[in-house]
């Protein structure tokens, strides 16, 4: 926080400072609807929430590892246990963002040019962007039409950044990573109309 002492200067100081600010680049400012958020998130609709720094590796992608897939993920936990989670720096797991089954609520939890660990495969997790749903994979109702339409806007813009095709050969389930015992996002998620929404968001 900024501590400025009261002077007969301060109404020129809070001028400069506000023309500072409107020469920085709107979207390199926080999103004012997401006050719990400390950093900028790269999805404007995403909140903030920092997994612990233990739970991800520092990267500078794309230039250090192209990202060219999305990992669609379910949580088996709930939303706010899942935030926990990213937090605990014992878990040595995290995602870059997760989607909340009630309203579509985005969290951002790693930047998109850090590594998150949400692969358990390590080529995977540099090549990639981990998106986990709230959710299980054997409770369908919890993949509600707000989740499905949040995530597929979410899902578009990433390939959109990072020029990544919208098709499953890029948009890929966690099951669906070599060496992986995971099953999600199981039976019920509906890839044909997920696929669908992402190309239509």
């Amino acid at each position: 926080m900024d501590m400025e002492r009261p002077n007969r200067h301060l109404s020129r100081r809070r001028f400069l400072k506000g023309a500072a600010l409107s020469a920085v680049p709107y979207a390199l400012l926080p999103d004012p609807r997401a006050g719990a958020q400390t950093q900028v998130v790269d999805y404007p609709s995403a909140e903030w929430h920092a997994a612990s720094t233990s739970n991800y590796t520092p990267s500078e992608r794309p230039g250090s590892y192209a990202i060219d897939r999305v990992v669609i993920h379910v949580t088996q936990e709930t939303y706010a246990d899942t935030l926990s989670i990213f937090r605990n720096p014992q878990k040595k797991v995290s995602a870059h963002y997760l989607v909340r089954s009630s309203d579509g609520h985005v969290a951002q939890c790693v930047h998109e040019a850090d590594i998150a660990w949400h692969a358990g495969n390590w080529d995977y997790n540099t090549r990639s962007i981990g998106i986990e749903h709230e959710g299980w994979v054997d409770r369908p109702e919890y993949f509600t039409d707000t989740l499905y339409a949040q995530s597929a806007k979410l899902t578009a813009a990433i390939c959109e950044t990072h020029g990544i095709p919208k098709d499953r050969e890029h948009i890929i389930g966690h099951y669906q990573v070599p060496g992986t015992d995971h099953t999600d996002p199981g039976p019920f998620w509906d890839w044909v109309r997920y696929i669908r929404m992402v190309n239509f968001a």
